[in-house]
């Protein structure tokens, strides 16, 4: 048995200057820059989110500009088992997170938990 629920919407970037795409989506989305969040860094810039809302990241990347889902899971090897059945498949193994492609094309991570309160208002899986 295992928990999973919709995590976070990335924001994928292909720009040199990440602050100023982070600026447009705030703005976009009414959600203010959080530099201080522990997710800051690097290639990321998070915005600020309340703590039953998804998390919303800016993310800086050498690919097309998109944009996808994090799935938040309490066993990550157990999720991914879960989504190859529905004939999701595996593009990638890191050591954090798997990125997958649904059967539509969509990318996707299936992720460790990364928001407070879970499992509130995740699915059980048995």
């Amino acid at each position: 048995m295992h928990h999973s629920r919709l995590c976070a919407i990335l924001i994928d970037c292909d720009t040199a200057n990440l602050g100023e795409a982070a600026r447009f989506w705030a703005e976009a989305l009414g959600r203010p820059v959080d530099p201080d969040h522990p997710g800051s860094r690097g290639n990321y810039l998070m915005l600020q989110t309340p703590d039953d809302e998804p998390i919303v990241q800016i993310q800086r990347v050498g690919h097309e500009s998109r944009v996808h889902i994090d799935i938040e899971t309490d066993d990550i090897p157990a999720e991914v088992a879960r989504l190859e059945k529905l004939n999701a498949t595996v593009v990638d193994r890191l050591e954090r997170w798997v990125v997958m492609q649904a059967p539509s094309g969509q990318r996707f991570c299936v992720v460790r938990v990364q928001r407070p309160g879970f499992p509130k208002n995740a699915n059980r899986w048995d």
